[in-house]
């Protein structure tokens, strides 16, 4: 019996529309990053595993996928790693997939710190790999496109990074919320709530709060040692509402006692001011419950959501200080930002926000009337194609009823049949499917039928 054809839950297929889509998407994006000075670099798939584990805290270190050493990769194995999985995981994988594109980032800036001048930007677009519970807006393998800056502190970058998330989603035609905090600020509540050393435990059980609800945060909040007066602390921050100033001006009462909190508030405060003076057109909020739970994070983070498409955040990122400081290449800030392709091609589709032609059909079928025809109209093929159109010649002599429906199926606008006589005039027919209108032209005049075909 023959085998059934699948792919891993998680993953997709891409057929020629929702290629055409995506492209879409990669296009827009990354001719708003270039507009701000960004250059575009790859790296591999696959990093070394020692390159990944320990970036993203335990809980990413878990949906790692890690590849399999070739050969008998099990053989020798000390019993005693069997309760250490990343110490056998080093031992039989010594490459995984890239989690993100930030830390494979910072593993090429410092491989490549005599090559590149700081400060640095760049942009990609590529696949990640997250060995995650598929859902809806969730998968396992999904394309990300970054933006970052490494080599300045200046909160500038912020701004441009908030600027670059306005002009993207403001082409799109999609309405979003960009909600941003500041570590240093969540760093302070942990410090007034007496729990500095459980800064990293509060952070990921905070950055849950959207899927799970407050009570289920606090009660894993308790399940990490955390006191109810603690708790008591962290809970009104949370649920602090007001415009962006009020918020400021609340959160800079309550870290009053804390140095770290008090910068995170210089911080956001000048970051807000810049904001005001640019013109931005999305909604932009400071959301206090905004934890971003990956553990470079240092100072600002943002996180972007659909204002009328219910799916989760479509875009985040933030200041990480020493992110290469891991690689050798101390002192080093950084600031970027990531756009989920794929959750944002789910809310085009969804608003139906897609442009009605994306390029993806050929312009015009010139019909197959024999091996003669084909001859006289093969020149013509060509000389449009150098004009820019995407041309076609059905395969087969066919019934032409077999030619329109090809046509039809395939959106193509244009149809043009040319048979004995239109040979013997010198003339070539053209028709608008959609209008019904029909043209005839001389062979030679491709100007003319340009003019006619970009009529679509």
């Amino acid at each position: 019996m023959a085998q059934k054809p699948s792919i891993p839950k998680g993953t997709r297929d891409f057929g020629p529309v929702e290629t055409a889509r995506r492209n879409y998407i990669f296009s827009t994006v990354s001719e708003v990053f270039r507009l701000f000075g960004y250059a575009q670099i790859e790296t591999p798939a696959m990093e070394n595993l020692s390159t990944l584990l320990g970036k993203y805290g335990d809980e990413g270190d878990k949906l790692l996928f890690k590849i399999l050493n070739s050969g008998d990769a099990f053989a020798d194995i000390d019993p005693g790693m069997l309760e250490d999985s990343n110490a056998l995981a080093m031992k039989v994988c010594e490459k995984g997939l890239r989690y993100d594109l930030t830390v494979p980032f910072a593993r090429f800036v410092v491989q490549h710190q005599n090559d590149i001048h700081f400060p640095f930007k760049r942009f990609q677009i590529q696949p990640v790999w997250r060995a995650d519970r598929p859902q809806k807006g969730r998968y396992r393998e999904f394309c990300q496109c970054d933006v970052d800056v490494v080599g300045s502190r200046s909160l500038l970058y912020e701004l441009e990074l908030v600027q670059i998330v306005d002009m993207v989603f403001e082409r799109l035609g999609i309405d979003v919320c960009i909600k941003i905090n500041n570590r240093k600020l969540l760093a302070g509540l942990a410090e007034v709530a007496g729990a500095a050393d459980k800064m990293i435990d509060i952070t990921v059980a905070i950055d849950k709060i959207d899927k799970i609800g407050l009570e289920a945060v606090k009660e894993e909040l308790r399940g990490k040692g955390l006191t109810e007066e603690a708790i008591s602390v962290i809970e009104p921050v949370l649920l602090l509402k007001g415009d962006n100033e009020s918020k400021t001006a609340q959160m800079s009462r309550i870290l009053a006692s804390s140095e770290t909190g008090m910068k995170g508030i210089a911080e956001i405060s000048e970051l807000f001011s810049l904001i005001a003076s640019a013109g931005i057109r999305q909604k932009v909020e400071l959301d206090l419950s905004l934890a971003r739970g990956l553990n470079y994070y240092t100072g600002a983070i943002f996180e972007v959501k659909a204002l009328d498409f219910e799916i989760g955040s479509i875009c985040g990122g933030g200041r990480y200080d020493d992110l290469t400081g891991i690689f050798g290449l101390k002192d080093v800030s950084g600031v970027g930002i990531s756009f989920g392709a794929d959750r944002i091609y789910d809310v085009l589709l969804g608003l139906d926000k897609y442009p009605s032609s994306l390029g993806n059909a050929p312009d015009v079928l010139f019909a197959n009337m024999g091996r003669e025809a084909v001859a006289y109209v093969m020149p013509l093929c060509n000389r449009l194609r150098e004009k820019g159109f995407s041309v076609v010649i059905f395969p087969d002599e066919s019934k032409l009823g077999k030619q329109f429906d090809y046509a039809a199926r395939n959106s193509i606008p244009f149809i043009s049949i040319n048979a004995d006589s239109e040979a013997a005039a010198g003339t070539i027919n053209l028709k608008n499917l959609a209008r019904g209108v029909q043209q005839t032209f001389a062979k030679d005049d491709v100007e003319a039928m340009s003019d006619f075909l970009r009529k679509a």
